[in-house]
C-alpha cells in the first residue's frame, strides 16, 4: 500500500509539473510571441501632450476606445519635432529621440543609436520600453500613424525654416518636410496625420502662447507653418489650436490642462474625441 502509494504520489506530482510548464508556456512562451507579432493600425508619436499619461485614460488608450482599435502609444515627453543640438556635437542625447532622427530609425528598422542612449532626466524612465516596442511593430503594417508635436519645437525656440536649405532637420519646416517625404516613400499606402499643439498657458510667466515669445516667436506662428506645409504637402492635419479650447478668460486653463500645458483629464478627453471624430469620418 505504501509503494503504491508513493507511485501515485509520484505520477500526481508528474502530472502537476506538465500542467505547470504548460501554463508556463503559454503565458510567457506563445503569449510574448504571438504580442510580439501583432502591430496595431495605429500608431500614436509625439511629445508629452500625447505621452505624458500613460494610462487608461491617456489620448491614445481613449482613442482605442472610441474606435474600437487597437492604438499604440509611442509619444515621448519633452521630444520635438526637430533636432536640437545646433552645434551638431552630438553631444544632446534626445536628439535621438526627436521625430526627425525616429522616422529614420523606423524606416531603417534599426533603433540602435536609441538603445545605445540613456537619457537621464525625469520622466524619461519609460523611454526604453517605447523603444523596443516600436523595434517589435511592423511599419508595413500600420494603417495609420499619427504625429503630435511642435510644442517642444516652441519651447526650445527652433528656427521655423531655413531658406537656404529646406530640409533643414534643425528648423521646423525643414525637419517635418524630411519626415514626411521620407515616410511616404517608404511606407506609400500608410496614412499620416499631423496633430498641431494645443493652446497653452504659461501660469509662472502669467503669459499666455500668444504673449510669450520663446526665442523665435509666438506658438501660433509653428501651427500655422505646419498648417501651410501640410497643405504644400498635401498631408492631413487636424488642428486643435484654433477654436479647440476656449480661450478667452485666463483662469479657462484650469479648465483643460492640470498646468496651463499638459491636458487634464477633460482636455484629454477633449483631444481623443476630436481625433476619433475626425477618423471615423474619413
Amino acid at each position: 500500500m505504501k509503494k503504491k502509494k508513493e507511485i501515485e504520489e509520484i505520477i500526481f506530482g508528474a502530472l502537476a509539473a506538465f500542467v505547470f510548464l504548460l501554463a508556463f508556456l503559454f503565458t510567457y512562451g506563445g503569449g510574448a510571441t504571438a504580442q510580439e507579432g501583432q502591430t496595431p493600425g495605429i500608431v500614436v508619436l509625439g511629445d508629452s501632450i500625447m505621452g505624458e499619461c500613460r494610462d487608461e485614460t491617456s489620448i491614445p488608450a481613449q482613442l482605442s476606445e472610441l474606435l474600437g482599435e487597437k492604438v499604440f502609444n509611442g509619444a515621448m515627453g519633452g521630444t520635438c519635432l526637430s533636432r536640437q543640438d545646433r552645434e551638431k556635437r552630438l553631444a544632446y542625447g534626445k536628439d535621438s529621440f526627436s521625430m526627425a532622427a525616429l522616422s529614420k530609425s523606423i524606416i531603417a528598422e534599426d533603433f540602435g543609436v536609441q538603445q545605445a542612449l540613456r537619457i537621464r532626466e525625469p520622466a524619461t524612465e519609460y523611454f526604453p520600453e517605447i523603444i523596443n516596442a516600436l523595434e517589435k511593430l511592423d511599419f508595413d503594417k500600420v494603417e495609420i500613424l499619427i504625429i503630435g508635436h511642435g510644442l517642444n519645437d516652441y519651447h526650445s525656440a527652433s528656427a521655423l525654416t531655413d531658406e537656404t536649405s529646406p530640409y533643414n532637420e534643425y528648423t521646423f519646416t525643414g525637419a517635418l518636410k524630411s519626415i514626411i517625404e521620407e515616410l511616404r516613400r517608404q511606407y506609400s499606402d500608410m496614412r499620416i496625420i499631423l496633430v498641431t499643439p494645443t493652446y497653452t498657458w504659461y501660469t509662472a510667466q502669467g503669459l499666455t502662447c500668444e504673449e510669450y515669445d520663446t526665442g523665435n516667436g509666438f506658438l501660433e506662428g509653428y501651427v500655422e507653418a505646419e498648417l501651410t506645409l501640410a497643405g504644400e504637402l498635401d498631408v492631413e492635419i487636424i488642428d486643435l489650436y484654433h477654436d479647440f479650447y476656449s480661450t478667452g478668460e485666463w483662469e479657462n486653463w484650469k479648465k483643460y490642462t492640470k498646468d496651463g500645458v499638459h491636458p487634464n483629464d477633460t482636455g484629454r478627453s477633449m483631444i481623443a474625441r476630436r481625433l476619433a471624430q475626425y477618423l471615423s469620418k474619413q
